[in-house]
């Protein structure tokens, strides 16, 4: 009897010791939703999500963070770094609800497969809801409208997954129409822009912009000129004077990068231009009527801000091109800022009645103001430089609340 008690705690014990190693194996509990984000570690690096573009075609502007000392992207299996949605409604003061009856297109080129699958698996993991296509709050064409999508792009499909969790992040009860352009040609893109407003899309977002400006560029404008749709594209990731189009266009608002971190400030937090956000004085885009600053006497690039800096960037899931299941990412970038901004817009509901991006200028009590970073040297160094009131790198400021959009 004494030897069968013997066997049996043995048996205990060894089941005991297995549970535990399993354990011990076992990935780290994800993040519960709302739990505040974490800051990549320390020494960890980002490079650009896209090659560069040729004359006439665009770049995708995500910045991916890579592991300390290498170009491999910082992926893990569960959610553990990058902002999240609770991160960015408590930065920027934004309703949890609100959005219905709004679409944010989402403009990108070449087809991402996974587009449907991952944003729900974002969505799902804090808490927004499902988005689908048999819902109807989810909608995938190419760039004329059709279902026959374009060749799939491991680069690209990285910035539509940002694009489209920014956008559920911020508005998670707005529809989303993802239409995907055939080539990162300019002709192409803006076709698509186009094909999301005859979509019915209200807000449109633009992660993408060629490496600078050109002499015709202005005949581009037609395919961002939409009365009562607003329209938002991302400043570039190039530092001053490095910015290009469609940001540069007077009919879009141009979204600029900030770093933002939680501080000791009755905010809760505190934002700086983050230094490769995109800025400047445009060479050849006539100056909109409501930038009335005296330094440039053509179109200022930036008009707003959110954030942009990777050290301090956004939590994204993408699985098309990833392996092993480390499908989480923190990327940055004014890819990041741009769907951001666009989200904004759709919460406020109020497109229909704004003048392009002229409203945030006249609500600048609703915005945060940088003021301190620069994004390169300049003259006049508002060009560069975040300060009181405008400057080029944040532009009249980040979201604070709704009120300004």
């Amino acid at each position: 009897m004494r030897a069968r008690l013997l066997r049996l705690a043995r048996r205990r014990r060894a089941i005991v010791l297995v549970l535990a190693a399993a354990t011990a194996l076992s990935p780290l509990p994800a993040k519960a939703a709302g739990e505040q984000g974490s800051p990549p570690p320390a020494g960890a690096g980002h490079r650009a999500v896209c090659g560069p573009p040729a004359a006439g075609h665009a770049r995708c502007h995500a910045q991916i963070v890579t592991r300390q000392r290498s170009a491999e992207p910082l992926a893990t299996t569960t959610y553990q770094y990058g902002y999240g949605p609770a991160d960015l409604r408590s930065a920027y003061l934004l309703p949890s609800t609100g959005g219905a009856g709004q679409t944010i297109a989402i403009v990108d080129a070449y087809d991402d497969p996974r587009a449907e699958s991952d944003l729900n698996a974002y969505r799902s993991r804090f808490g927004l809801g499902s988005c689908t296509t048999a819902s109807g709050c989810f909608r995938k064409v190419n760039g004329s409208g059709g279902t026959t999508y374009p060749s799939p792009d491991v680069a690209w499909a990285r910035e539509i997954s940002l694009d489209l969790d920014m956008a559920s992040a911020v508005c998670a009860a707005c529809k989303i129409l993802l239409v995907e352009a055939s080539s990162t040609s300019l002709t192409a893109l803006g076709t698509a822009v186009n094909t999301a407003v005859r979509l019915g899309a209200t807000v449109v977002s633009n992660s993408y912009g060629s490496n600078q400006e050109w002499s015709t560029e202005t005949s581009y404008d037609t395919y961002y000129n939409h009365p009562g749709v607003m329209i938002t594209a991302s400043s570039g990731d190039a530092g001053y004077n490095q910015f290009g189009y469609p940001a540069a266009s007077r009919y879009v608002t141009a979204a600029g990068g900030t770093r933002l971190y939680r501080s000791s400030a009755a905010r809760g937090w505190s934002e700086s231009a983050w230094s490769s956000g995109g800025s400047g004085c445009s060479r050849y885009e006539a100056k909109p009527s409501w930038q009335t600053d005296s330094g440039c006497s053509r179109r200022m690039v930036a008009d707003v801000a959110a954030v942009a800096d990777p050290s301090t960037g956004v939590a994204v899931y993408d699985s098309y091109g990833s392996s092993g299941g480390a499908n989480w990412y923190v990327i940055g970038g004014t890819s990041a800022s741009a769907p951001i901004i666009a989200g904004v817009y759709a919460l406020a509901g109020n497109g229909k009645s704004l003048v392009y991006g002229s409203y945030p200028y006249s609500h600048r009590s609703y915005l945060y103001d940088p003021r301190s970073g620069q994004n390169g040297t300049c003259s006049p160094s508002y060009f560069c430089t975040a300060g009181y009131g405008y400057d080029g790198p944040t532009g009249v400021g980040t979201p604070k609340g709704t009120a300004a959009f």
